[in-house]
């Protein structure tokens, strides 16, 4: 069980085999890595599933290799996007080996070890979320990152110091880590060296990532959306040849923008970030960091709240919506995408988010 889907293991991979599973999507949502959130947001699941599907099938008709297997229809078939005649929350994929890192404390500091990964290792996660930045838009955290000094302008291949809602010449690349208790950006040379990749393989895994980068701003264009930023994750299979995995170009796995308007999971954390239990989470992850505690969460005392009842709504519609616009389908009975984003202006004109 995840924090917004869960995976059923029809059967298990090997050492040398793929194996076969299902995501459940559902209506959970998560910020800031807490999991759980206290609300639902009512058709989230089938809109996302739906969405990484037809992306999942665009990438394919490119030649870039994947572990879907399709989606599952009501009767229990597994079929293409355009078989289905009712939206699934279900999708089949090929299933990898997961090896976690092993965390332990030096010098109170929390480190992780990752001599299992090896350019020998065949058929795995490989644990880095790797990122694309079209553009800066207000949230990114380029700026944060930029004002503490965890990143230069130099690493990010910027000439200059970036404003909000920048768009760029050509794409920022970034990346992190994927399996540890919070994730943590790295630089390109410690992403390769965790990973136990190849000067190759990582030339691959740039040129993938622009690869799919392309691909789902040409989708997002056609339902006027600009792809500003994203992430993918990565496997190798049995033969130790890249596919991408989990789920692209999702309102999830992507920082949309409809008329400079944000049209994906970035208005929740704008919302969530103006609360105290926000304030709690970023300190308790810079001390769990500087202590070397692994389980950050505990730390943080306050409990997230409720969205407010009218941005929920707004929230709920926008998922479908963007579904709708993406595949050119109307799958969900709600308005066009235009009209729920000028709901979301009004509803941050009148309160503030």
């Amino acid at each position: 069980m995840g924090s917004v889907k869960d995976l059923e293991v029809v059967k298990k991979p090997t050492k040398d085999a793929m194996g076969v599973g299902r995501f459940h999507f559902s209506d959970r949502y998560s910020v800031f890595d807490w999991g759980e959130m206290p609300d639902l947001i009512d058709g989230k699941g089938a809109a996302l599933c739906m969405m990484g599907a037809y992306c999942f099938e665009k990438l394919e008709e490119k030649g870039i290799r994947t572990h879907y297997r399709g989606l599952v229809d009501e009767s229990g078939r597994v079929a293409r996007f355009d078989e289905l005649k009712k939206p699934s929350s279900i999708m089949e994929i090929s299933l990898v080996n997961v090896y976690k890192p092993k965390a332990y404390v030096e010098n109170g500091k929390l480190r992780y070890d990752y001599s299992i990964y090896t350019p020998a290792l065949r058929n795995f996660l490989i644990p880095l979320e790797i990122i694309y930045r079209n553009g800066l838009p207000e949230g990114s955290s380029v700026f944060k990152r930029l004002e503490q000094g965890l990143v230069t302008l130099e690493e990010l291949g910027l000439n200059h110091y970036p404003r909000a809602g920048e768009k760029l010449a050509k794409p920022i690349f970034d990346v992190s880590t994927k399996l540890e208790e919070g994730d943590r950006y790295v630089s390109w040379a410690e992403a390769q060296r965790i990973a136990g990749l190849t000067d190759r393989e990582m030339g691959e895994v740039k040129d993938l990532l622009l690869r799919v980068d392309e691909t789902i701003t040409e989708i997002a264009a056609r339902a006027g959306l600009v792809n500003e930023d994203g992430k993918i994750e990565l496997a190798f299979d049995p033969q130790r040849r890249l596919m991408v995995v989990d789920v692209v170009g999702t309102l999830d796995e992507c920082r949309f923008t409809f008329n400079g308007l944000h049209v994906s999971k970035e208005i929740a954390r704008i919302y969530y970030r103006r609360t105290e239990w926000a304030r709690e989470v970023e300190e308790a992850k810079k001390k769990a960091t500087e202590e070397g505690i692994e389980d950050w969460k505990k730390l943080v005392m306050a409990k997230p709240p409720k969205l407010d009842s009218s941005l929920k709504s707004i929230i709920n519609q926008m998922y479908m919506a963007a579904a709708n616009e993406v595949t050119k389908k109307r799958i969900f009975a709600v308005p066009k995408l235009a009209d729920v984003v000028k709901e979301y202006e009004k509803c941050q004109s009148l309160k503030g988010y």
